[in-house]
């Protein structure tokens, strides 16, 4: 058998304003929760459904994008499922979160919300993620 494949993509709404934690070591861990509609039909009608899941980001670049996640906003979240597993009152218990590896902003900033610490971009805009700005190709692509 080949080796397995954990890989996630997801594009939610957070539910709540992200936390920022620190290890002993001090590693930062950005926690946070996203809910993620999902249109199904049921009977003659559409209706949405929601899932909602633990997000949980590390290192320097939690730290850095902490301050916008914020409850309301979108944002899409690459990484991996990992199962918690621990015992309490005699049972094992479990729960799957997110690692994520990669948090994107997408969308604005909700309708009267602030960002939860720190100072704001320049300009009012989100930080910028990698990559040249949209206006800046050239017309003269060879392909």
């Amino acid at each position: 058998m080949a080796g397995s494949i954990n890989h996630v993509v997801l594009v939610g709404n957070l539910t709540r304003n992200a936390e920022l934690k620190y290890t002993n070591s001090g590693t930062a861990i950005s926690a946070f929760s996203l809910a993620v509609n999902q249109r199904r039909k049921k009977d003659d009608q559409w209706v949405d459904e929601s899932h909602f899941f633990d997000v949980e980001y590390w290192g320097k670049a939690a730290e850095a994008v902490n301050q916008y996640l914020v409850k309301g906003k979108q944002v899409g979240v690459e990484g991996s499922l990992r199962q918690d597993r621990w015992e309490k009152d005699g049972q094992t218990r479990s729960k799957v979160k997110i690692t994520a590896s990669n948090v994107m902003l997408l969308g604005g900033r909700p309708q009267g919300q602030t960002p939860n610490a720190g100072p704001q971009p320049s300009g009012g805009q989100e930080p910028a993620e990698s990559g040249p700005p949209a206006d800046t190709f050239e017309d003269d692509i060879p392909f």
